[in-house]
C-alpha cells in the first residue's frame, strides 16, 4: 500500500499560516528546494486542498516557461503536470481540469483506493483544512515538517481537533543552514 506523506511548513509555536492565510513568514533557499526534490521523486501523486490547488495551478503548469524559471521552477513543472492531482474540495467543479480528481464525499474510503493503486507515495502539500479532515480520518501515514525559526502568535493551526492520540517514531531530521528544521515523522 502506497504511504499518504504531510508536507507542510510550520511556525516555531505551530502554525501553518497567519490569520489570513499568510505565508510570507516561510523561509525557503535552493538547498531546501533540492531536498524537496528528492522528496518529490518518491512520489507519483500530489493531494492539496481547493485553496492550495488553485495557488498551484496558478503558478505551476508555467513556471519553467518563464525567464527567469529556476533550477527548481523547472523540474517542480515537470513534476507537477505529469503527476494525478487529487484535490478534496466540496466546491471545485472537476470538468476541465487536467489529471485531476476531486474528493467531496467519502474521504476515508476515495483515498483509501487511491493508497491501493500501485505506485509511489503520495503527498498533501500545505492544504491545512484538507490536512485536518485527512488526520481526522487517521489517513496520514508520515509527516514531513518544515519548521521555520518563526513565532506567529496567532493564525491557522498545524493541527487541530485531533481527537485521538497518534503515535509517532522520528525517522530523519534535516537542519538547514537558514534557520529550518526538517523533521520527518511515521506512524507507529
Amino acid at each position: 500500500m502506497r504511504n499518504l506523506v504531510f508536507f507542510m511548513h510550520s511556525s516555531l509555536d505551530g502554525f501553518a499560516a497567519g490569520p489570513n492565510g499568510e505565508m510570507d513568514w516561510i523561509k525557503i533557499d535552493e538547498s531546501l528546494f533540492e531536498f524537496v526534490a528528492t522528496l518529490t521523486s518518491k512520489a507519483d501523486t500530489a493531494l492539496y486542498g481547493r485553496v492550495t490547488y488553485q495557488m498551484m495551478e496558478a503558478y505551476w503548469p508555467q513556471a519553467d516557461k518563464k525567464p527567469n524559471a529556476t533550477k527548481h521552477d523547472i523540474e517542480h513543472a515537470a513534476w507537477y503536470r505529469n503527476v494525478p492531482k487529487v484535490v478534496l474540495s466540496r466546491t471545485l467543479k472537476e470538468s476541465g481540469l487536467t489529471n485531476t480528481t476531486v474528493i467531496r464525499d467519502q474521504l476515508a474510503e476515495k483515498i483509501n483506493a487511491i493508497k491501493r493503486l500501485p505506485g509511489k507515495d503520495i503527498l498533501i502539500f500545505g492544504s491545512p483544512s484538507a490536512s485536518h479532515a485527512l488526520l481526522d480520518q487517521g489517513l496520514i501515514d508520515e509527516f514531513w515538517l518544515f519548521v521555520n525559526p518563526v513565532l506567529l502568535g496567532q493564525g491557522k493551526p498545524l493541527f487541530k481537533n485531533i481527537h485521538e492520540r497518534m503515535k509517532l517514531r522520528l525517522v530523519e531530521t534535516k537542519t538547514f543552514d537558514f534557520g529550518v528544521i526538517a523533521l520527518h515523522y511515521a506512524r507507529v
